[in-house]
């Protein structure tokens, strides 16, 4: 790594669920990896890899996490090598886990609070494709939840730039030489002064403040939050997680309409113009409320309906906070703001469930069935209009 401003400091100072994929394969590769192949292993970059290193080997679960290279063609590269910029390869980490105790997507919500996902070119003060963000996937699975928790990282306001971290097929990992193992703990001095020089740390805490701190628990396989795409599977997962599960996993907009009555921008929102066959759910428990089969365009630049898929999962409410009296809509169980219903809707039934995107979750019909909403396919047809 060229750093020569961190190092210019240090001669001052010394004078900082779904699916898994088996590590049985990947150990072999590695003489650093442990020795238990009832362990899983994912593949990531975010620049520095003694940061990110020391970053997974602090979460619960994780048992080992190894620096090395991945991403180009050179075989068996030196850091020198690397370092260059000519191999194609960037400093990479592979952090070897046990999925009994944390998901593939806790793995992904640590990757967030370590590194910049906005930046392409580098990371901080590291510059150049060998310090580039990546996420190596293993398998099918692991790449729809990184698609997924990136789209949701993207939609959450957080960042003024685009997400750009990149998701891509792993095809090989080198390990890097012995000194750059576990160096936050073989040299922690020289570590402590790079990362705080590097301005890493100050910027993870500019960008997520309090929520950089989050209680990984509610990532262990089954909790609440483990794979929010999936909850809906088990009838026994329509529940209101807690405050805290609820913010580490919405993003801001999510947050603040189904917890705190808010409203969407017309027109700019996820489903105010989706056309496919599928289901809606409420986005925090994932009890069914919509089907397409009712929705139409209304005009209002938010999702219509002319009914709930059921009568029992919303519940009304009186709304005065504007001027005059609304019905407002809830869900009947996680009991989230969704929205309101008016009197000038289309029949058969003459109303509108004017609902937020931001409260619901569309699963299209070929989705249904693996996802636990087999019992609504027949609902699931193209909307009135």
């Amino acid at each position: 790594m060229r750093r020569p401003i961190v190092f210019a400091a240090l001669a001052l100072v010394a004078g900082l669920v779904g699916f898994q994929v088996s590590a049985k394969d990947e150990m072999k590769d590695s003489k650093y990896a442990p020795d238990d192949p009832s362990l899983s292993v994912a593949t990531f970059a975010g620049g520095c890899f003694w940061c990110v290193e020391a970053s997974f080997e602090e979460l619960p679960g994780v048992v080992e996490a190894v620096s090395g290279y991945s991403g180009g063609d050179e075989v068996d590269p030196t850091y020198k090598q690397v370092s260059s910029g000519r191999t194609g390869h960037t400093e990479a980490v592979q952090v070897y886990y046990d999925p009994k105790v944390i998901t593939y997507e806790g793995l992904l919500q640590r990757l967030w609070r370590t590194m910049d996902p906005t930046d392409a070119n580098g990371q901080f003060v590291d510059r150049g494709q060998q310090y580039r963000p990546a996420i190596f996937y293993h398998n099918a699975e692991e790449k729809r939840i990184a698609e997924a928790s990136k789209a949701a990282l993207a939609a959450s306001g957080r960042y003024d730039k685009p997400v750009v971290i990149e998701i891509v097929p792993f095809e090989s990992f080198y390990n890097a030489e012995a000194y750059h193992q576990d160096y936050y703990l073989t040299n922690p001095v020289r570590y402590k002064v790079y990362t705080f020089n590097s301005g890493r740390y100050q910027f993870v805490d500019k960008i997520w403040g309090e929520d950089r701190n989050i209680d990984y628990s509610q990532f262990r396989p089954g909790a609440m939050g483990s794979d929010m795409s999936k909850q809906a599977a088990e009838p026994q997962s329509y529940r209101k997680p807690s405050k805290e599960e609820l913010k580490a996993t919405l993003t801001p907009l999510q947050y603040r309409v189904t917890q705190e009555d808010g409203t969407e921008k017309p027109f700019n929102n996820e489903y105010w113009d989706e056309k496919r066959p599928g289901i809606y759910v409420d986005v925090v428990s994932g009890e069914p409320l919509f089907s397409s089969a009712d929705k139409y365009k209304s005009g209002t630049g938010w999702p219509s309906f002319v009914r709930p898929i059921s009568p029992d999962v919303v519940v009304e409410k009186e709304d005065r906070s504007l001027f005059g009296v609304r019905i407002e809509i809830r869900s009947a169980l996680a009991d989230s703001h969704l929205g309101h219903v008016f009197n000038d809707g289309p029949p058969p039934t003459g109303l509108r469930y004017c609902m937020n995107s931001a409260a619901l979750r569309f699963i299209p019909k070929s989705e249904m069935a693996e996802a636990g909403y087999g019992e609504y396919l027949d609902r699931a047809t193209s909307p009135i209009s």
